[in-house]
């Protein structure tokens, strides 16, 4: 069975991009086959990645209930489900990539996400590692059914408001199905010393800060020339900074 890592934390504070870093770690030191999945409904992981994404889980999951007897001739449904989950992998020589895309709308789905999520844990074990970029929420994590995350990490900008968010998302674990082996906060944007106030409100959350990644001019820079994350220089300070993330707390 794969490892399992997954991030989660507000919108905005960098968590695709630590994501993304984390999948050109693992293809650098050799610790592929990666699967990548986007769970969060804003679908960036692709995008930083550079990789045009065409079809997503939940297009498959829309397109099935609006026409649940559009099964070819001959074929069960859950075979049929399968072959476009399959066709919804973006392939890569290191790493693969999965959108899972908006969430569900109208109507009872359990039928379809039964199969969704078969398949899913299926298709985990097949790759060394899977990297989970999830919502605040950790929906789509919770409704694995394996529910085995081995490292989840907790992002945060440096502000007081992003740490909250941090807190409230921690909050959300005892209410979830999942059985998370290791957790931490990493920070982004921050500096070289983190001031005691930010420490003492982390310290009062219960977990430990395992990494501060420093702003980082490169990533703006890649950001406005459209180029990928995956192609930044080892010299980069954010590449540094998860490099050094992963070889403290990576799961072997």
């Amino acid at each position: 069975m794969s490892k399992v890592i997954a991030f989660a934390g507000k919108g905005g504070v960098g968590k695709t991009t630590v994501a993304t870093l984390v999948v050109r770690y693992l293809a650098a030191t050799g610790k592929s086959p990666v699967l990548a999945v986007d769970a969060d409904p804003n679908s960036n992981l692709g995008e930083t990645m550079g990789m045009a994404v065409t079809t997503t889980v939940g297009d498959i999951r829309e397109n099935f209930m609006k026409d649940p007897q559009g099964v070819p001739s001959g074929m069960d449904k859950t075979i049929y489900l399968e072959s476009l989950m399959n066709q919804a992998i973006i392939e890569t020589p290191h790493f693969d990539l999965l959108v899972m895309g908006r969430q569900e709308g109208q109507g009872c789905y359990c039928m379809v996400n039964n199969i969704l999520n078969n398949f899913t844990d299926e298709l985990a074990a097949s790759y060394k590692y899977m990297i989970v970029d999830n919502e605040a929420g950790m929906e789509h994590l919770s409704r694995r059914t394996s529910g085995k995350v081995d490292m989840l990490y907790l992002v945060t900008d440096y502000s007081l408001r992003g740490l909250r968010a941090v807190r409230r998302i921690y909050g959300l674990l005892d209410n979830l199905k999942l059985s998370v082996e290791k957790i931490g906060i990493v920070v982004t944007r921050g500096p070289e010393k983190l001031s005691d106030v930010f420490l003492d409100e982390a310290k009062e959350i219960g977990i430990p800060i395992l990494g501060v990644i420093p702003s980082d001019p490169a990533l703006l820079e890649f950001d406005m020339e459209k180029k990928s994350l995956l192609d930044l220089p080892d010299s980069s300070l954010s590449v540094i900074a998860v490099n050094h993330l992963l070889d403290e707390s990576c799961p072997q």
